[in-house]
């Protein structure tokens, strides 16, 4: 009787080896002959833009099948619109993510319309991280931060529920800044045009990537002066530029900072949509982390002037996953940080 015995475990082992081997065999060949779409909630010729576009080209490659991959635009709301359809209305089957503002797991902290669990999307990686800097129009005169606290400005934003608007309200209200927030503006190189053109004064919540790679000349001829940065650190060559760290007045300022600079360390992100199957999110997370090692992509996005410096979905999933995870206490001092004005 032993033998029959021993066998039962054998059994049932198999009985439970065999269906994720054939999910496993199912998801390879699964994106042949489809299209994978990227949806991105902000304006075309921007660095979300962009980088889509960039990885759409090469992500198909690494993928089993090596389906098409296209991008659509989706405005609104500083790219909620595009949250809300990939929350709700997405296809769950693998053929659509998306790339959504950065600070899309604490937007439901500012935005009480806003009805989502963030942990349900499903991360798949970042292209790189960020600092956020505060740049101002050298015709003001603010020339440093310490002049924000004397002097009022007027700042453009997208919308108070992404980086531009949210951060400028944070900066604000942690530091005592002059700013008049303005938004309404469809993506951030609408509001370097209104910088341009005297509409507004500055722009808070840019990335300094983005500013040293496509706004080099302002630089250079010192039409913005950089006065402030955000981030989960501060920028190497930005030793001497404020840091919204430092204006933390308590362990609760200092973890809810922590909160809302999460983003920064998954700048440019890709998500799915929530409930995708599990072994086609593995191959989706593998292709991601495959294309930002491919020759080629690393070579296109620095022809579009993109920085590289990927985070892996799970290493993305866990660090939203800890943040969401602080306690009652510190949410409340987010909210009141970034709810918007009446």
């Amino acid at each position: 009787m032993k033998p029959l015995l021993s066998a039962v475990p054998l059994l049932v082992a198999a009985t439970w080896l065999c269906p994720p081997a054939i999910e496993a065999a199912s998801a390879q060949g699964f994106y042949a002959g489809k299209t994978l779409t990227i949806i991105v909630g902000f304006s075309p010729g921007g660095v979300y833009d962009a980088t889509a576009r960039v990885l759409a080209k090469h992500i198909g490659d690494h993928i089993p099948g090596k389906p098409a991959a296209i991008v659509q635009t989706m405005l609104g709301a500083g790219g909620t619109t595009a949250v809300i359809h990939l929350y709700n209305n997405a296809v769950r089957d693998g053929t659509v993510i998306g790339m959504p503002p950065r600070n899309y797991p604490i937007a439901p902290y500012s935005n009480v319309e806003l009805h989502y669990d963030a942990k349900r999307f499903i991360a798949l990686g970042s292209t790189t991280s960020e600092v956020l800097v505060g740049a101002v129009w050298y015709k003001t005169p603010i020339k440093s931060f310490n002049d924000l606290m004397t002097h009022e400005i007027t700042a453009g934003a997208t919308s108070f529920y992404d980086d531009i608007g949210s951060l400028s309200l944070v900066t604000k209200r942690i530091t005592g800044a002059k700013l008049n927030i303005v938004t309404g503006y469809p993506g951030g190189n609408d509001i370097s045009a209104a910088m341009e053109k005297g509409e507004v004064d500055a722009e808070f919540g840019w990335s300094w990537g983005s500013i040293k790679s496509r706004a080099r000349p302002w630089l250079d001829d010192k039409k913005i002066n950089i006065v402030f940065q955000l981030g989960m650190e501060k920028a190497p060559d930005l030793p001497d530029v404020p840091f919204v760290m430092d204006y933390a007045k308590s362990e609760r300022d200092k973890r809810a900072l922590e909160l809302l600079m999460a983003p920064e360390a998954f700048a440019w992100p890709f998500v799915a949509p929530p409930d995708v199957p599990a072994d086609r999110v593995a191959l989706l997370r593998a292709a991601f982390d495959a294309t930002m090692t491919d020759p080629e992509f690393v070579a296109d996005a620095k022809r579009v002037n993109l920085e590289i410096n990927p985070m892996s979905g799970v290493a993305m999933q866990a660090l939203i996953d800890r943040v969401l995870s602080f306690d009652e206490s510190v949410v409340a001092r987010v909210k009141e940080l970034v709810t918007p004005p009446n």
